[in-house]
């Protein structure tokens, strides 16, 4: 497909001309498209052809392809940094979180953006309150379309922000040793991204690449990555990203888009939902040589009334005007300072419950989570046979308990530790 055309560049004119029409397009392996993917992280093609890729990818809607999704996702991680994975293991082991039916593996909550909204950083907030019960290796990034991203929240945090910086594929394991949270900064763990950033920047239109980072955790190949929640800001592309997530070997995720094509789940009414899950069914896995449960998808619709919260319109979930606001916001909710009937608290709670229920964990028949719980297991299920409800119990108690602002406080003074120790 790919040769050198003398410029030190590898030419993809080939598949370029193939992706020039709507019918030779669509006949195009997903592998091939992932193989001129991938020479963008080593800046082996030219910034002509990538735009060009770029914009034959968007114009035939190849980009939305479950398998091109995933190929190129593949592709994206495999440029990224690796962390050792035995090294991770002990330090996920050593937590032994494992609780229900939650196996103690690393959780992930993400949305894809650019769903115009500009709410609040719920999912950012989300899994670090999680944290409180979960392992969580949260992939994010500054912000390209929003007044907000994840990294830019928890830069401006107050009185000490971590340095996200400090974790890396080397660090790792270190900061599990001290907290359950661990943000990783796309920056760092993605540096082939660099080649292609100003080429992005003058494209007129969301590229692949604006989809692909929720598909790019990279942990993800280590196995360790039990279950997330990925948010979509369009609901008709929602079973494209399920489909892809289940092609990545994701067996334990949720697909959301909000009524709204908001790319979190709404606090203002229904949310489209695809549950990625393993079925009771099993099917012979070839290449392992053994039966293996299959992994279904199944559509669902959930509402805030199903995990027992009231609706707000999304007009009181803006947060603030910008990451420094936001992360006075984030700080007032880890301190529980917020009035219980606040409509963001009630955003982020309903997004954290929904991460902690699709772990498993709510299906433990006990619960002994420390101080403040008073044990009482909230059994009724809902959308999916789920308990949703319980979720949101174990969600107020990671706040009230105070146990998300030390998993917080955890990750703030290892990174900074880190940091200074490598000045």
């Amino acid at each position: 497909m790919a040769q050198p055309n003398g410029t030190g560049y590898v030419s993809i004119t080939p598949l370029l001309k193939r992706l020039s029409t709507l019918e030779s397009a669509r006949k195009i392996e997903a592998k091939e498209i992932a193989a001129a993917v991938a020479l963008i992280f080593t800046n082996s093609v030219s910034p002509v052809q990538f735009a060009l890729l770029l914009w034959a990818l968007h114009t035939t809607s190849q980009d939305y392809s479950p398998e091109v999704l995933a190929a190129s996702a593949a592709s994206m991680r495999g440029a990224a940094v690796h962390a050792d994975r035995d090294a991770l293991v002990q330090a996920i082991t050593r937590k032994a979180k494992a609780e229900g039916a939650y196996g103690g593996g690393l959780c992930d909550i993400v949305g894809t953006g650019g769903d115009g909204h500009d709410t609040y950083n719920v999912s950012t907030t989300s899994s670090i309150i999680a944290s409180a019960l979960l392992m969580i290796a949260k992939h994010g990034n500054n912000s390209s379309t929003s007044l907000s991203g994840s990294a830019d929240l928890l830069q401006h945090a107050q009185p000490r922000a971590p340095i996200i910086a400090a974790t890396t594929e080397k660090t790792l394991p270190q900061i599990y040793n001290n907290t359950n949270y661990a943000f990783l900064y796309a920056r760092e763990w993605h540096p082939g991204m660099k080649h292609g950033a100003s080429v992005r920047k003058e494209v007129p239109v969301r590229t692949i690449f604006n989809l692909l980072g929720p598909l790019a955790n990279p942990v993800h190949d280590t196995g360790l990555i039990e279950a997330r929640i990925l948010g979509v800001a369009r609901k008709d592309i929602g079973p494209n990203f399920a489909q892809a997530l289940r092609l990545s070997g994701a067996k334990k995720a949720l697909v959301v888009c909000g009524d709204e094509n908001l790319d979190e789940l709404s606090c203002a009414g229904p949310t489209k939902c695809w549950w990625i899950h393993e079925s009771e069914r099993s099917v012979w896995d070839v290449e392992a040589g053994e039966q293996r449960k299959q992994v279904d998808i199944t559509e669902l619709t959930m509402s805030p009334a199903d995990f027992g919260l009231p609706t707000h319109p999304l007009s009181a979930v803006h947060g603030g005007r910008g990451p420094a606001a936001n992360a006075e916001i984030l700080m007032k909710i880890l301190r529980n300072e917020l009035p219980s009937d606040d409509p963001v608290l009630h955003f982020v709670l309903l997004n954290t419950a929904c991460l902690i229920t699709v772990s498993g964990i709510c299906e433990a028949e006990t619960s002994a989570m420390g101080v403040g719980d008073d044990g009482l297991v909230v059994k009724e299920r809902g959308p999916g046979g789920l308990r949703w409800r319980e979720g949101l119990r174990r969600a107020r108690w990671c706040i009230e308990s105070g146990e998300a602002l030390r998993q917080w406080e955890g990750f703030v003074g290892v990174t900074n530790q880190i940091a200074g120790g490598a000045a």
